[in-house]
């Protein structure tokens, strides 16, 4: 085990704490109540997270608000459709609420054919990556790849995280209601460009791919530092990134 290795355990230890959960968006699946709710508020605010969160955090809040708090039935019952109607009204940035509104649709009819996005895991997938190109496959079917990826071919970041929050367990962060479905050993880690930086600063990426096969490669090097839980290394590059990254 090598500096960085050791300093990535550092890291990990010290930022997966309940604090984390203040300005993450994995703070909304814990606002609501019971496992239908949490998994179908965090699949909404994953896709949501990109670009600035107090510009983020506000449309999350508006659908938790919304839906107070039921957000399961607020989709599975398309109650959606007097809250976000499908007009060209920008509803966050590249979405419009047309956009989202054929988004929820879709995700309304997962809800309804499988009993939950869980059960549809669990129907489609044996491990992580089956699980990211699965959801992907589905959501391509309804026509809306501005939210999720048409494939795989892109580090698919956001799904990748949604999994992550489902998946791991023993985490005062992720809800690990999905530990039975599937193995945290097989989780990608969710990758953006901030994530790849971090990485090449550190030398366990080579270039600035922001691919699946690049996210499948950075995993793989996580598992050596985490080989029972691989994606603690995403905590880790946070904190780097929050302390070194800078330098």
């Amino acid at each position: 085990m090598d500096d960085n290795d050791i300093l990535l355990k550092e890291y990990a230890l010290r930022y997966e704490t309940p604090g984390f959960l203040q300005a993450d968006p994995s703070r909304f699946m814990h606002m609501v109540e019971g496992r239908l709710n949490q998994e179908t508020m965090a699949f909404i605010a994953s896709c949501l997270s990109y670009g600035s969160r107090k510009q983020f955090f506000p449309k999350i809040q508006y659908i938790l608000d919304c839906s107070n708090g039921k957000v399961f039935d607020w989709v599975a019952e398309r109650r959606f459709d007097t809250d976000i109607p499908a007009d060209e009204q920008c509803y966050y940035r590249l979405y419009t609420c047309r956009t989202m509104n054929t988004f929820l649709h879709a995700l309304s009819d997962m809800l309804n054919e499988y009993g939950s996005i869980g059960d549809f895991v669990r129907n489609s997938a044996t491990d992580g990556y089956s699980a990211v190109a699965a959801i992907c496959n589905f959501f391509a079917t309804k026509g809306i790849e501005v939210i999720i990826p048409k494939n795989t071919q892109s580090a698919c970041k956001r799904v990748c995280m949604f999994l992550r929050w489902m998946v791991r367990d023993n985490s005062p962060v992720d809800l690990g209601l999905w530990n039975d479905i599937i193995d945290k050993r097989t989780l990608i880690m969710p990758m953006d460009t901030h994530v790849v930086q971090q990485a090449c600063r550190l030398g366990l990426l080579n270039s600035r791919s922001g691919s699946m096969d690049a996210a499948r490669k950075l995993t793989a090097r996580m598992a050596e530092v985490f080989p029972d839980d691989p994606l603690k290394g995403d905590f880790a590059l946070f904190g780097y990134g929050v302390n070194k990254g800078g330098e």
